[in-house]
């Protein structure tokens, strides 16, 4: 259900936003292994902060902790940490990410544009967690996996492709909106909910 971002809200370091907070943290620590050629340990402590960002939302509607603070934090928090794997995935695999230089690019435009419409038209990062951004996530983690770990490159290369249509709908859905929202389930949602409203 999409809520209206209240800027007066309380921030509250709750367990689900402890969660959040927990890639923040990892995002250096990530750095600093790959840049020494850990490539286990970050993969390892990757693979983590990709847990916390499953249980972050999960938690924050078990315990009735859901907050547009919360929201917000995942969203910057999904920022750092793409941009964090983009950079030391070229230090542990620079053969394979020149390969793949397409797919890496799709991706983390797939992060940047619709971070950067939304601050375009709010001044802020959108927090929308549509179901389209959660399968791209999930599919964009294993293929990763997969593909660095010396398996198929072709869930990679399908990932990059879902990214990037997560990211138009996420576009257009700030297009639509006249107010920043939080948790849009999809743009079909949106359009049904404009149409309502005229």
């Amino acid at each position: 259900m999409m809520q209206p971002l209240d800027p007066n809200e309380t921030s509250k370091w709750t367990l689900p936003n402890l969660l959040t907070g927990f890639r923040f943290v990892a995002a250096p620590f990530l750095l600093w292994m790959a840049w020494n050629g850990y490539a286990v340990a970050f993969m390892i402590l990757l693979a983590v902060a990709f847990l916390t960002d499953l249980l972050d939302g999960w938690t924050a509607r078990l315990t009735g902790q859901v907050s547009e603070f919360g929201a917000v934090l995942d969203s910057w928090a999904d920022v750092i940490t793409y941009l964090t794997i983009a950079l030391s995935c070229w230090w542990l695999w620079p053969e394979i990410v020149a390969r793949e230089w397409f797919y890496v690019v799709l991706i983390v435009a797939s992060c940047l544009l619709p971070s950067a419409a939304g601050l375009l038209k709010f001044g802020r990062f959108t927090s929308y967690h549509t179901w389209g951004v959660k399968l791209a996530a999930a599919s964009m983690g294993g293929g990763l996996y997969l593909m660095f770990l010396g398996g198929p490159v072709w869930p990679f290369r399908v990932a990059a492709v879902i990214c990037i249509v997560a990211a138009f709908e996420e576009i257009a859905i700030t297009v639509l909106l006249k107010s920043p929202r939080s948790d849009v389930r999809s743009l079909w949602h949106v359009v049904r909910k404009v149409k309502g409203e005229r």
